[in-house]
């Protein structure tokens, strides 16, 4: 079973948030075909395909749909194939260690020294040790070939 091709939108403006949204949907596909995946997968994955190629709309909303359709594809992956995007754990660690361990950190260097105005102080210690963790989460997701060539901006 083969992944269906993009069909060309010939409404998309230049330089616009629709098109942008659709070359990296287009680049997502691109780096899927080299993959072998299992037919389940791609069935998902040419109906989103689908989605987008039968789609009437235009403007803000296909966005959105391409939006949508990109985050379906990608959440899939990772927790059915463990296949992530570039920066994929750096991105989640950074917000996972400001919470689990900046803030506690903050609150006791703050209750430590009698002012919990040293709370701050906690979130960039966090934001390093989650960027470190998530680095080399993406270290060894890239070296056992689970990482796309392609980081996922919305």
């Amino acid at each position: 079973m083969n992944i269906k091709d993009l069909l060309k939108k010939p409404d998309l403006d230049e330089k616009s948030r629709e098109l942008k949204q659709f070359v990296q949907f287009e680049k997502l596909m691109e780096e899927l075909k080299y993959r072998t995946l299992p037919d389940d997968t791609i069935q998902m994955i040419n109906i989103e395909v689908d989605t987008i190629n039968n789609s009437l709309e235009s403007g803000k909303k296909l966005a959105k749909q391409i939006k949508t359709s990109l985050s379906k594809i990608i959440s899939f992956l990772e927790k059915e194939l463990k296949i992530v995007t570039k920066n994929h754990y750096r991105n989640l660690w950074l917000a996972i260690g400001v919470g689990a361990f900046g803030v506690p950190l903050g609150v006791a260097f703050g209750s430590i020294l009698g002012n919990m105005a040293f709370i701050g102080i906690g979130m960039p210690i966090g934001m390093a040790i989650g960027l470190a963790i998530g680095t080399q989460m993406d270290k060894k997701a890239a070296a056992t070939g689970n990482q796309l060539d392609l980081e996922v901006q919305f």
